[in-house]
């Protein structure tokens, strides 16, 4: 190999040394590229619901017709219809395990069923407690009788 050829050679080699060198922190580090930044998108307004046209009727007023049934719609538990209505006077028809615990199924005198949990009022009482076989009533005093309690019990099953 002559000087000639051998110059050409070692001038690259020198080049890629330093190039590798470079890459492995031997000389002064790459410098990153910039951050792109990138714009927020335009905000766009929240449409506003149309008018309605003046030519169009308004939609008439809905109106639950009871028909000597309970209005679905009301409470069941703190209205005046069932404060009468005495918790020695109902009859436990069972127990059910739901979502939030246990569930007792009441009937009253007149028929008409009443699913309670613990907390719940029923005429003149309040529920206090639920086993799997019984209900637990606190009592509002009446008179010249203080506050009870009173549990009520399924029957037996043969």
């Amino acid at each position: 190999m002559t000087a000639r050829t051998a110059a050409p050679r070692l001038l690259l080699m020198v080049a890629t040394m330093t190039t590798t060198l470079a890459g492995c922190g031997g000389g002064a580090p790459p410098t990153p590229p910039p951050a792109a930044v990138t714009p927020a998108p335009p905000v766009t307004p929240i449409a506003r619901p149309k008018e309605p046209d003046a030519g169009k009727a308004a939609l008439p007023a809905i109106a639950y017709e009871t028909k000597g049934r309970r209005d679905p719609f009301t409470p069941i538990f703190v209205g005046k219809d069932n404060a009468g209505l005495s918790v020695t006077a109902v009859k436990l028809t069972g127990i059910v395990g739901g979502r939030g615990g246990l569930m007792a199924l009441v009937e009253a005198p007149d028929g008409i069923g009443y699913i309670l949990k613990p907390g719940d009022a029923l005429g003149d009482g309040r529920v206090t407690g639920l086993t799997p076989n019984s209900v637990t009533f606190a009592v509002a005093p009446r008179g010249s009788h203080g506050a009870t309690s009173l549990t009520l019990r399924l029957p037996e099953q043969q």
